[in-house]
């Protein structure tokens, strides 16, 4: 692991922005990090824990995924996602609403999702967890002048933010995981393994693929959940090797440049960052003989 420390922390110092990021090895138990303790705008990667804490609703039998959810015009107030050019007023089941909420990140259904179950029970649920950094403070961010705040040198308030760590997300991940095949990991979630397969279904059929799987070969499958602030862009999934769960990657960039120096757009260069780190650890983890990337 300290070789692979090394040569992900390397491509972060090459970079003009933040990273802090954290790995466990699925097959040995090992975990590296940088900064992964480190406080940082969590963004979507967030809706990880809302999505648990719902499900935890629906194992106690406070809500049911069948039961019928309006998604209505106040929480359509997001530039995230889908709802928010539909008309108001249509229904979905709870099921389908959290399905939404992660796999193209809507915020009409993050909205909708965190008023049914409250904010205090999302951190009350984190905190059970173990999420020991973690704090949920808006039910959704407001929209926010994206060119202006990645422009600006100033470091994030983060006490108005809702806030995560690398190993927080990843140690979450895990627990879901376990909980797919451990009555007991699932109870300490709060929920039981049909409902932790369920979650890491929903986060397989993730739609946004350009950071964690953007460099993975054929073959290699995340089940993971985005976030994209304004000059934070992350992701944070469980990646596959043939079906097996190989390791966990968490990656939280911070202020991303509008502009690179090389005049590319910072939004890609912290994407396929992340996708090179992602690749990073495929090539000293995986158990094939498929060649490493030697990409750019």
């Amino acid at each position: 692991m300290q070789a692979l420390t090394d040569r992900l922390n390397a491509l972060c110092d090459a970079q003009p922005f933040e990273t802090g990021w954290y790995v466990k090895d699925l097959l040995t138990g090992a975990t590296t990090h940088r900064a992964g303790d480190v406080v940082v705008s969590s963004a979507s990667t967030r809706k990880v824990a809302i999505l648990m804490a719902a499900l935890r609703a629906v194992h106690a039998g406070r809500l049911s995924l069948t039961q019928p959810v309006v998604l209505q015009a106040k929480h359509q107030i997001s530039t995230s996602g889908c709802f928010q050019h539909f008309l108001p007023g249509f229904t979905l089941p709870l099921r389908d609403v959290l399905i939404m909420m992660i796999i193209v990140s809507d915020n009409t259904c993050t909205g909708t999702v965190v008023e049914m179950l409250g904010l205090d029970a999302v951190n009350e649920f984190s905190r059970s967890v173990r999420m020991v950094g973690t704090v949920h403070r808006q039910a959704v961010p407001a929209n926010v002048d994206v060119a202006a705040e990645r422009r600006a040198d100033a470091p994030p308030d983060l006490s108005r933010l809702n806030v995560t760590t690398p190993a927080d997300v990843g140690r979450l991940l895990e627990l879901i995981l376990e909980g797919t095949h451990d009555a007991g990991a699932a109870a300490r979630l709060g929920c039981s393994p049909e409902l932790c397969r369920l979650a890491l279904d929903i986060l397989g059929w993730q739609r946004l693929q350009q950071r964690l799987p953007l460099l993975l070969p054929p073959g290699a499958t995340v089940a993971h959940k985005t976030g994209t602030a304004a000059r934070n862009f992350n992701d944070a999934g469980i990646v596959f090797e043939g079906g097996r769960p190989l390791f966990i990657l968490t990656v939280y960039t911070g202020r991303v440049p509008l502009t690179m120096p090389d005049g590319g757009p910072g939004k890609a260069a912290a994407s396929h960052h992340i996708g090179r780190l992602c690749r990073t650890c495929w090539d000293a983890l995986k158990r094939d003989e498929s060649p490493a990337y030697t990409g750019p």
